[in-house]
């Protein structure tokens, strides 16, 4: 019985509307024909009666069709520009408030349909970019492959050569142990290039774990530096008595200070100094090694971590890849990492945050 007298449509709210102007028509004629006044008044007053009564459905009808009709259609116009961010905001019992609730339900799987659209757009960019990467990582891989291996390839042919014509067997021993040492160089030059590659490209994944930094300093330094023959330098170095605990790859970490100490003993100078030093400061570990000799061009320092960077002024000729690595590892990390002239040689380093 309650829900026969609701007005949850706009049919029923039109139609009790309409008895009710029918009512006032009907109340307001009986009462100014009532009144004891000429007919011309009772008219007048009954046609001002008439006159409110019109005002009082077109407010009504403003307030129950026009204004939600206005509403619905401000919504489908934003929808329509795909503006899915403002919901109809109409609230009502009526066939308007169930059309307002399904375009704010439509509103909402239309956004997250074009979310997820926009997603897999964006995805699929990420694809074609990373692809477009690596067929560009390929093509230098091979490049640089194929510029770096002329040398030893002449060479190796050279000898090799030589050995068919030579007959003294010294000679050939000698030719040989030559052919050995490039094929070896050749070697270590495509494992490395390859390493760095994967590096570049992001297919080298980081095996973080926790271990004492110093540890590893002191053991690559007596690998490369203490127990190393033929040393023609004077060693220094300064680490922490206690242990120094970090998070990260310790395997790579190790091939960072590698590439570094390599670098530094490479580059001293005969009878200079070669010094390492590990320090610790408001919960952040700093390395450094440094070598006493001929200073970077200033303007060849921000080259020298790239790949196949040489110093022209160098006594040796490197493959040109181990500060490259070294740099593609620590920015993996987010660690930063640089390189100074000092008033007698130039120094490396890096920094490390401390973990408990």
């Amino acid at each position: 019985m309650k829900e026969a007298f609701s007005l949850r449509t706009v049919r029923k709210k039109i139609l009790m509307l309409s008895k009710l102007a029918g009512a006032v028509l009907i109340f307001s004629y009986i009462f100014s024909t009532g009144l004891p006044v000429s007919k011309d008044a009772s008219f007048l007053i009954w046609l001002g009666f008439v006159f409110l009564l019109i005002i009082g459905i077109d407010f009504f009808m403003g307030r129950f069709i026009t204004k939600p009709i206005d509403k619905l259609n401000a919504s489908a116009k934003r929808m329509a520009g795909l503006d899915f961010s403002a919901l109809c905001d109409l609230v009502s019992t009526d066939e308007f408030g169930e059309l307002s609730a399904s375009l704010n339900t439509m509103a909402e799987n239309l956004q997250q349909a074009l979310d997820r659209l926009e997603d897999a757009n964006a995805q699929l960019e990420k694809d074609v970019e990373k692809e477009r990467l690596l067929l560009a990582e390929r093509k230098e891989l091979v490049d640089s492959l194929s510029h770096e291996m002329k040398t030893p390839l002449g060479i190796i042919r050279a000898y090799a050569e030589g050995l068919q014509d030579e007959a003294d067997e010294a000679k050939k021993q000698k030719y040989a142990q030559v052919i050995v040492s490039e094929v070896e160089r050749m070697n270590d030059l495509i494992v490395t290039l390859l390493d760095l590659s994967a590096l570049e490209s992001g297919a080298a994944s980081l095996n973080i774990s926790r271990f004492d930094f110093v540890e590893l300093a002191e053991t690559v330094a007596g690998r490369l530096l203490i127990d190393a023959p033929d040393t023609d330098f004077e060693l220094q170095y300064e680490l922490p008595e206690q242990k120094i605990f970090v998070r990260t790859d310790r395997r790579r970490m190790e091939q960072v200070l590698d590439n570094l100490i390599v670098n530094a003993r490479k580059n001293v100078s005969p009878g200079g100094t070669l010094r390492m030093e590990v320090t610790a400061e408001n919960g952040t570990l700093h390395f450094s090694v440094f070598n006493q000799g001929r200073p970077i061009p200033e303007n060849d320092l921000p080259e020298i971590w790239t790949k196949f960077y040489r110093d022209s002024g160098a006594e040796y000729s490197g493959s040109g890849l181990g500060l490259s690595i070294v740099a593609q590892i620590l920015s993996m990390q987010n660690l930063p990492y640089g390189a100074e002239n000092q008033e007698d040689g130039v120094r490396f380093c890096f920094s490390i945050p401390v973990t408990e």
